[in-house]
Protein backbone atom coordinates (compact mmCIF):
# COMPACT_ATOMS: atom_id res chain seq x y z
CA UNK A 1 0.00 0.00 0.00
CA UNK A 2 2.95 2.52 0.77
CA UNK A 3 4.34 1.30 -2.19
CA UNK A 4 1.70 2.25 -4.30
CA UNK A 5 0.93 5.91 -2.88
CA UNK A 6 4.99 6.38 -3.06
CA UNK A 7 5.25 5.52 -6.95
CA UNK A 8 2.24 7.76 -7.50
CA UNK A 9 4.24 10.65 -5.30
CA UNK A 10 6.69 10.61 -7.77
CA UNK A 11 5.43 10.68 -10.63
CA UNK A 12 3.82 13.81 -9.92
CA UNK A 13 5.57 17.03 -10.83
CA UNK A 14 7.01 19.07 -7.64
CA UNK A 15 5.32 22.49 -8.70
CA UNK A 16 1.68 20.53 -9.24
CA UNK A 17 2.56 19.06 -5.47
CA UNK A 18 2.92 22.70 -4.01
CA UNK A 19 -0.03 24.04 -6.05
CA UNK A 20 -1.90 20.87 -4.52
CA UNK A 21 -0.94 21.64 -0.91
CA UNK A 22 -1.73 25.95 -1.28
CA UNK A 23 -5.10 24.39 -2.69
CA UNK A 24 -5.89 22.20 -0.04
CA UNK A 25 -5.02 24.94 2.20
CA UNK A 26 -7.54 27.29 0.76
CA UNK A 27 -10.45 25.09 0.61
CA UNK A 28 -13.01 24.80 3.02
CA UNK A 29 -14.24 21.61 5.52
CA UNK A 30 -17.26 20.77 3.00
CA UNK A 31 -14.91 20.70 -0.13
CA UNK A 32 -12.16 18.80 1.86
CA UNK A 33 -14.90 16.07 2.86
CA UNK A 34 -16.47 16.17 -0.77
CA UNK A 35 -12.61 15.99 -2.42
CA UNK A 36 -11.85 12.98 -0.04
CA UNK A 37 -15.06 10.79 -0.60
CA UNK A 38 -14.12 11.72 -4.64
CA UNK A 39 -10.54 10.22 -4.06
CA UNK A 40 -12.08 7.26 -2.47
CA UNK A 41 -13.92 6.22 -5.03
CA UNK A 42 -11.01 6.34 -7.18
CA UNK A 43 -8.59 4.39 -4.89
CA UNK A 44 -11.40 1.48 -4.83
CA UNK A 45 -11.49 1.46 -8.45
CA UNK A 46 -7.88 0.83 -8.99
CA UNK A 47 -7.57 -2.94 -9.29
CA UNK A 48 -3.56 -2.28 -7.86
CA UNK A 49 -4.68 -0.43 -4.65
CA UNK A 50 -7.27 -3.18 -3.87
CA UNK A 51 -5.13 -6.20 -4.08
CA UNK A 52 -2.32 -4.43 -1.66
CA UNK A 53 -5.11 -3.67 0.68
CA UNK A 54 -6.86 -7.43 -0.12
CA UNK A 55 -3.14 -8.49 0.78
CA UNK A 56 -2.61 -6.31 3.87
CA UNK A 57 -6.36 -7.62 5.34
CA UNK A 58 -5.48 -11.13 4.46
CA UNK A 59 -1.88 -10.75 6.93
CA UNK A 60 -4.06 -8.89 9.50
CA UNK A 61 -6.77 -12.05 9.34
CA UNK A 62 -6.77 -14.22 12.69
CA UNK A 63 -3.75 -12.62 13.93
CA UNK A 64 -3.09 -11.25 17.17
CA UNK A 65 -2.94 -7.42 17.89
CA UNK A 66 0.05 -7.57 19.12
CA UNK A 67 -1.05 -6.40 22.64
CA UNK A 68 -0.88 -9.70 24.72
CA UNK A 69 2.75 -10.48 23.55
CA UNK A 70 3.92 -7.40 24.76
CA UNK A 71 2.93 -7.96 28.19
CA UNK A 72 4.94 -8.17 31.26
CA UNK A 73 5.38 -12.09 31.66
CA UNK A 74 4.27 -11.97 34.93
CA UNK A 75 0.83 -10.11 33.62
CA UNK A 76 0.59 -13.41 30.95
CA UNK A 77 0.73 -15.71 33.51
CA UNK A 78 -2.23 -14.14 35.84
CA UNK A 79 -4.26 -13.52 32.07
CA UNK A 80 -3.87 -17.24 31.82
CA UNK A 81 -5.43 -17.81 35.62
CA UNK A 82 -8.19 -15.86 34.14
CA UNK A 83 -8.66 -18.25 31.18
CA UNK A 84 -8.52 -21.35 33.37
CA UNK A 85 -11.29 -19.28 34.87
CA UNK A 86 -13.39 -18.56 31.87
CA UNK A 87 -12.87 -22.89 30.93
CA UNK A 88 -14.44 -23.26 34.80
CA UNK A 89 -17.54 -20.80 33.89
CA UNK A 90 -18.16 -23.01 30.93
CA UNK A 91 -18.49 -26.18 32.87
CA UNK A 92 -21.31 -24.09 34.95
CA UNK A 93 -23.15 -22.75 31.90
CA UNK A 94 -22.92 -26.44 30.61
CA UNK A 95 -24.53 -27.88 33.86
CA UNK A 96 -27.15 -24.96 33.92
CA UNK A 97 -28.89 -25.57 30.21
CA UNK A 98 -28.20 -29.48 31.32
CA UNK A 99 -31.34 -27.98 33.92
CA UNK A 100 -32.53 -25.77 31.48
CA UNK A 101 -33.49 -29.27 29.27
CA UNK A 102 -34.82 -30.97 33.07
CA UNK A 103 -36.99 -27.74 33.12
CA UNK A 104 -37.86 -28.52 29.17
CA UNK A 105 -38.91 -32.42 30.03
CA UNK A 106 -40.80 -31.29 33.04
CA UNK A 107 -42.83 -28.75 31.33
CA UNK A 108 -43.48 -30.73 27.75
CA UNK A 109 -45.29 -33.17 30.07
CA UNK A 110 -47.77 -30.97 31.76
CA UNK A 111 -47.92 -29.01 27.65
CA UNK A 112 -48.59 -32.61 25.84
CA UNK A 113 -52.13 -32.95 27.61
CA UNK A 114 -52.92 -29.97 25.87
CA UNK A 115 -51.42 -30.97 22.89
CA UNK A 116 -53.01 -34.01 23.00
CA UNK A 117 -56.36 -32.47 23.05
CA UNK A 118 -55.47 -30.24 20.07
CA UNK A 119 -55.02 -33.50 17.97
CA UNK A 120 -58.07 -34.52 18.62
CA UNK A 121 -60.11 -31.97 17.94
CA UNK A 122 -57.99 -31.46 14.72
CA UNK A 123 -58.38 -34.76 13.57
CA UNK A 124 -62.20 -35.00 14.70
CA UNK A 125 -61.84 -37.41 17.51
CA UNK A 126 -62.57 -34.98 19.83
CA UNK A 127 -65.58 -31.95 19.36
CA UNK A 128 -65.02 -29.06 21.88
CA UNK A 129 -68.12 -27.89 23.44
CA UNK A 130 -69.88 -24.73 23.07
CA UNK A 131 -68.17 -22.93 26.59
CA UNK A 132 -64.28 -24.14 24.61
CA UNK A 133 -65.21 -22.26 21.66
CA UNK A 134 -66.23 -19.25 22.94
CA UNK A 135 -63.66 -17.01 22.05
CA UNK A 136 -63.09 -13.24 24.05
CA UNK A 137 -62.33 -10.50 21.48
CA UNK A 138 -59.92 -7.72 22.40
CA UNK A 139 -62.11 -4.42 23.93
CA UNK A 140 -60.66 -2.77 20.69
CA UNK A 141 -61.88 -5.58 18.25
CA UNK A 142 -65.44 -5.67 20.24
CA UNK A 143 -67.95 -4.35 18.37
CA UNK A 144 -71.80 -3.20 19.08
CA UNK A 145 -74.30 -5.77 20.12
CA UNK A 146 -76.65 -5.11 17.15
CA UNK A 147 -73.50 -5.18 15.03
CA UNK A 148 -72.59 -8.52 16.31
CA UNK A 149 -76.78 -10.19 16.32
CA UNK A 150 -76.62 -8.79 12.72
CA UNK A 151 -73.14 -10.79 11.76
CA UNK A 152 -74.41 -13.87 13.46
CA UNK A 153 -77.35 -13.82 12.01
CA UNK A 154 -75.37 -13.55 8.53
CA UNK A 155 -72.74 -16.58 9.52
CA UNK A 156 -75.97 -18.21 10.16
CA UNK A 157 -77.44 -18.26 7.16
CA UNK A 158 -74.12 -18.38 5.26
CA UNK A 159 -73.09 -21.87 7.21
CA UNK A 160 -76.64 -23.16 6.48
CA UNK A 161 -76.19 -22.36 2.58
CA UNK A 162 -73.01 -24.36 3.06
CA UNK A 163 -74.08 -27.30 5.03
CA UNK A 164 -76.82 -27.65 1.96
CA UNK A 165 -74.25 -27.61 -0.61
CA UNK A 166 -71.49 -29.72 1.17
CA UNK A 167 -70.65 -32.18 3.97
CA UNK A 168 -69.84 -30.93 7.29
CA UNK A 169 -65.67 -30.58 7.23
CA UNK A 170 -64.35 -33.34 9.44
CA UNK A 171 -62.50 -31.41 12.73
CA UNK A 172 -59.93 -28.83 10.88
CA UNK A 173 -58.89 -29.70 7.54
CA UNK A 174 -55.17 -29.60 6.34
CA UNK A 175 -54.37 -27.83 9.58
CA UNK A 176 -50.89 -28.28 9.15
CA UNK A 177 -50.37 -28.49 5.89
CA UNK A 178 -51.88 -24.66 6.52
CA UNK A 179 -49.36 -24.21 9.03
CA UNK A 180 -46.22 -24.96 6.96
CA UNK A 181 -47.44 -22.91 4.08
CA UNK A 182 -47.58 -20.28 6.30
CA UNK A 183 -44.64 -20.31 7.12
CA UNK A 184 -41.59 -19.23 4.91
CA UNK A 185 -38.79 -21.65 6.44
CA UNK A 186 -41.16 -24.52 5.62
CA UNK A 187 -43.08 -23.27 3.00
CA UNK A 188 -39.31 -23.32 0.58
CA UNK A 189 -39.61 -27.03 1.18
CA UNK A 190 -42.57 -27.91 -0.07
CA UNK A 191 -43.47 -29.28 -3.63
CA UNK A 192 -46.78 -29.63 -5.21
CA UNK A 193 -46.69 -33.04 -5.15
CA UNK A 194 -45.88 -33.15 -1.18
CA UNK A 195 -49.20 -31.21 -0.24
CA UNK A 196 -51.75 -34.23 -1.08
CA UNK A 197 -49.50 -36.35 1.38
CA UNK A 198 -49.21 -33.51 4.08
CA UNK A 199 -52.97 -33.18 3.98
CA UNK A 200 -53.05 -36.57 6.32
CA UNK A 201 -50.01 -35.14 9.00
CA UNK A 202 -52.41 -35.29 11.96
CA UNK A 203 -49.65 -34.40 14.90
CA UNK A 204 -46.72 -33.25 15.45
CA UNK A 205 -45.02 -33.82 19.01
CA UNK A 206 -41.84 -33.54 20.51
CA UNK A 207 -40.09 -36.14 22.72
CA UNK A 208 -37.03 -35.67 24.63
CA UNK A 209 -34.25 -37.73 25.35
CA UNK A 210 -34.20 -39.60 28.84
CA UNK A 211 -32.65 -38.25 31.98
CA UNK A 212 -29.54 -39.30 32.05
CA UNK A 213 -28.68 -39.97 28.68
CA UNK A 214 -27.07 -37.58 25.75
CA UNK A 215 -29.12 -34.51 25.58
CA UNK A 216 -31.28 -34.77 22.47
CA UNK A 217 -34.96 -34.32 20.61
CA UNK A 218 -36.88 -35.90 18.47
CA UNK A 219 -39.42 -34.89 16.26
CA UNK A 220 -42.91 -37.33 15.54
CA UNK A 221 -44.74 -36.79 12.59
CA UNK A 222 -48.30 -38.84 13.28
CA UNK A 223 -49.88 -39.41 9.75
CA UNK A 224 -53.54 -40.91 9.03
CA UNK A 225 -53.66 -43.69 6.86
CA UNK A 226 -52.79 -42.92 3.33
CA UNK A 227 -52.58 -44.16 -0.04
CA UNK A 228 -48.37 -42.64 -0.14
CA UNK A 229 -46.73 -44.75 2.53
CA UNK A 230 -47.55 -47.10 5.39
CA UNK A 231 -45.76 -45.55 8.38
CA UNK A 232 -48.07 -43.94 10.95
CA UNK A 233 -45.02 -42.00 12.30
CA UNK A 234 -42.08 -40.46 10.64
CA UNK A 235 -39.55 -39.34 13.60
CA UNK A 236 -36.51 -36.89 12.87
CA UNK A 237 -33.82 -37.43 16.04
CA UNK A 238 -31.43 -34.11 16.79
CA UNK A 239 -28.53 -34.95 18.68
CA UNK A 240 -26.79 -32.23 20.93
CA UNK A 241 -23.52 -31.52 22.40
CA UNK A 242 -24.40 -29.98 25.77
CA UNK A 243 -20.57 -29.55 27.33
CA UNK A 244 -17.29 -27.23 26.03
CA UNK A 245 -15.66 -28.81 23.67
CA UNK A 246 -12.22 -29.33 25.50
CA UNK A 247 -9.92 -28.21 22.48
CA UNK A 248 -12.09 -24.75 22.20
CA UNK A 249 -13.68 -24.00 25.05
CA UNK A 250 -14.66 -20.55 24.77
CA UNK A 251 -16.67 -21.22 21.74
CA UNK A 252 -19.54 -22.90 24.23
CA UNK A 253 -22.58 -21.00 23.81
CA UNK A 254 -25.37 -23.05 25.02
CA UNK A 255 -26.21 -26.76 23.85
CA UNK A 256 -25.56 -27.12 20.21
CA UNK A 257 -26.75 -29.45 17.74
CA UNK A 258 -24.11 -32.15 15.84
CA UNK A 259 -26.21 -34.26 13.92
CA UNK A 260 -29.25 -35.35 13.20
CA UNK A 261 -30.95 -38.88 12.21
CA UNK A 262 -34.02 -39.34 10.18
CA UNK A 263 -35.99 -42.63 9.70
CA UNK A 264 -36.65 -45.09 6.68
CA UNK A 265 -39.98 -44.06 4.69
CA UNK A 266 -42.19 -47.04 3.14
CA UNK A 267 -43.70 -46.09 0.13
CA UNK A 268 -46.17 -47.42 -1.67
CA UNK A 269 -44.67 -48.86 -5.11
CA UNK A 270 -44.94 -45.58 -7.49
CA UNK A 271 -45.57 -42.81 -4.58
CA UNK A 272 -42.19 -42.14 -3.85
CA UNK A 273 -42.10 -38.30 -4.33
CA UNK A 274 -38.32 -38.15 -3.59
CA UNK A 275 -37.67 -40.07 -6.33
CA UNK A 276 -38.49 -39.21 -10.65
CA UNK A 277 -38.38 -41.47 -13.56
CA UNK A 278 -36.25 -39.26 -16.55
CA UNK A 279 -35.83 -40.62 -19.76
CA UNK A 280 -33.28 -40.19 -22.07
CA UNK A 281 -32.34 -40.64 -25.50
CA UNK A 282 -28.86 -41.96 -26.08
CA UNK A 283 -26.94 -41.78 -29.99
CA UNK A 284 -24.54 -45.11 -30.77
CA UNK A 285 -21.22 -43.09 -31.63
CA UNK A 286 -20.75 -45.76 -34.21
CA UNK A 287 -24.04 -47.06 -35.69
CA UNK A 288 -25.86 -44.04 -35.21
CA UNK A 289 -28.70 -45.66 -33.82
CA UNK A 290 -30.44 -44.27 -30.91
CA UNK A 291 -31.84 -45.51 -27.72
CA UNK A 292 -34.22 -44.30 -25.04
CA UNK A 293 -32.68 -45.03 -21.29
CA UNK A 294 -34.70 -44.27 -18.49
CA UNK A 295 -33.26 -43.24 -14.84
CA UNK A 296 -34.51 -42.91 -11.29
CA UNK A 297 -33.03 -39.36 -9.91
CA UNK A 298 -33.38 -37.61 -6.50
CA UNK A 299 -36.63 -34.86 -6.80
CA UNK A 300 -36.75 -31.68 -4.78
CA UNK A 301 -39.35 -32.91 -1.69
CA UNK A 302 -40.42 -31.91 2.00
CA UNK A 303 -39.77 -35.92 2.72
CA UNK A 304 -35.86 -35.68 2.07
CA UNK A 305 -36.29 -33.76 5.24
CA UNK A 306 -36.22 -37.20 6.75
CA UNK A 307 -32.96 -38.58 5.08
CA UNK A 308 -30.24 -35.60 6.03
CA UNK A 309 -26.80 -36.19 5.27
CA UNK A 310 -24.93 -38.57 7.35
CA UNK A 311 -21.84 -36.71 9.13
CA UNK A 312 -18.91 -39.06 8.87
CA UNK A 313 -16.83 -40.27 12.10
CA UNK A 314 -14.20 -37.20 11.21
CA UNK A 315 -16.89 -34.51 10.87
CA UNK A 316 -15.53 -33.53 7.49
CA UNK A 317 -18.69 -32.24 5.22
CA UNK A 318 -18.33 -30.86 1.85
CA UNK A 319 -19.88 -27.65 1.14
CA UNK A 320 -23.21 -28.70 -0.12
CA UNK A 321 -24.06 -30.89 2.90
CA UNK A 322 -22.81 -28.55 5.27
CA UNK A 323 -25.14 -26.09 4.10
CA UNK A 324 -27.81 -28.68 4.24
CA UNK A 325 -27.23 -29.37 7.74
CA UNK A 326 -27.28 -26.00 8.67
CA UNK A 327 -30.40 -25.30 7.18
CA UNK A 328 -31.98 -28.61 8.36
CA UNK A 329 -30.87 -28.13 12.03
CA UNK A 330 -32.61 -24.49 12.18
CA UNK A 331 -35.47 -26.03 10.51
CA UNK A 332 -35.70 -28.62 13.61
CA UNK A 333 -34.93 -26.42 16.09
CA UNK A 334 -38.03 -23.76 14.61
CA UNK A 335 -40.25 -26.87 14.53
CA UNK A 336 -39.42 -27.43 17.92
CA UNK A 337 -39.44 -24.07 19.65
CA UNK A 338 -42.30 -22.34 17.89
CA UNK A 339 -44.46 -24.50 15.80
CA UNK A 340 -45.03 -27.39 17.77
CA UNK A 341 -46.04 -24.72 21.16
CA UNK A 342 -47.95 -22.18 18.76
CA UNK A 343 -49.30 -24.34 15.77
CA UNK A 344 -52.88 -22.69 15.54
CA UNK A 345 -51.53 -19.32 15.46
CA UNK A 346 -49.25 -20.26 12.63
CA UNK A 347 -52.62 -21.86 11.33
CA UNK A 348 -54.15 -17.73 11.91
CA UNK A 349 -51.48 -16.05 10.70
CA UNK A 350 -51.30 -14.15 14.03
CA UNK A 351 -47.67 -15.74 14.26
CA UNK A 352 -46.59 -14.78 11.40
CA UNK A 353 -47.58 -11.28 12.31
CA UNK A 354 -45.68 -11.07 15.90
CA UNK A 355 -42.62 -12.77 13.93
CA UNK A 356 -42.83 -9.75 11.44
CA UNK A 357 -43.05 -7.54 14.15
CA UNK A 358 -39.65 -7.96 15.44
CA UNK A 359 -38.37 -7.02 12.01
CA UNK A 360 -40.30 -3.95 11.23
CA UNK A 361 -38.37 -1.70 13.17
CA UNK A 362 -35.05 -2.86 11.98
CA UNK A 363 -36.27 -2.77 8.31
CA UNK A 364 -37.32 0.87 8.99
CA UNK A 365 -33.70 1.75 10.43
CA UNK A 366 -32.40 0.69 7.18
CA UNK A 367 -34.65 2.41 5.03
CA UNK A 368 -33.44 5.63 6.90
CA UNK A 369 -29.76 5.10 6.16
CA UNK A 370 -30.47 3.91 2.42
CA UNK A 371 -32.67 7.58 2.30
CA UNK A 372 -29.53 8.85 4.01
CA UNK A 373 -27.27 7.72 1.95
CA UNK A 374 -29.43 8.74 -1.28
CA UNK A 375 -29.51 12.18 -0.25
CA UNK A 376 -25.70 12.37 0.31
CA UNK A 377 -25.43 11.01 -2.97
CA UNK A 378 -27.52 14.07 -4.40
CA UNK A 379 -26.21 16.77 -2.65
CA UNK A 380 -22.61 15.62 -3.53
CA UNK A 381 -21.72 18.38 -6.14
CA UNK A 382 -18.96 15.10 -7.52
CA UNK A 383 -21.10 12.51 -7.52
CA UNK A 384 -21.43 10.43 -10.62
CA UNK A 385 -24.43 7.92 -11.12
CA UNK A 386 -22.55 6.65 -14.00
CA UNK A 387 -19.29 5.46 -11.86
CA UNK A 388 -22.44 3.31 -9.63
CA UNK A 389 -23.37 1.76 -12.74
CA UNK A 390 -20.42 1.00 -14.07
CA UNK A 391 -19.90 -3.17 -14.18
CA UNK A 392 -17.15 -4.73 -11.90
CA UNK A 393 -13.81 -5.39 -13.47
CA UNK A 394 -14.11 -9.30 -13.55
CA UNK A 395 -17.13 -8.65 -15.82
CA UNK A 396 -15.17 -6.22 -17.89
CA UNK A 397 -11.89 -8.29 -18.71
CA UNK A 398 -14.56 -11.48 -19.77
Amino acid sequence: MADIDNKDQAEMDPADMEDVEEVEEEETGEDENSKARQLTVQMMQNPQILAALQERLDGLNGSPSGYMESLPKVVKRRVNALKNLQVKCAHIEAKFYEEVHELERKYAALYQPLFDKRSDIVKAAYEPTDEECEWKADEEEELTVSKQDEMKEKAKLEEEKKDEEKEDPKGIPEFWLTVFKNVDLLSDMLQEHDEPILKHLQDIKVKFSDPGQPMSFTLEFYFEPNDFFTNTVLTKTYKMRSEPDETDPFSFDGPEIMCCTGCPIDWTKGKNVTLKTIKKKQKHKGRGTVRTVTKTVPNDSFFNFFTPPEVPENGDLDEDSEAILAADFEIGHFIRERIVPRAVLYFTGEAIEDDDDDYDEEGEEADDEEGEEEADEENDPDYDPKKDAAPPAECKQQ
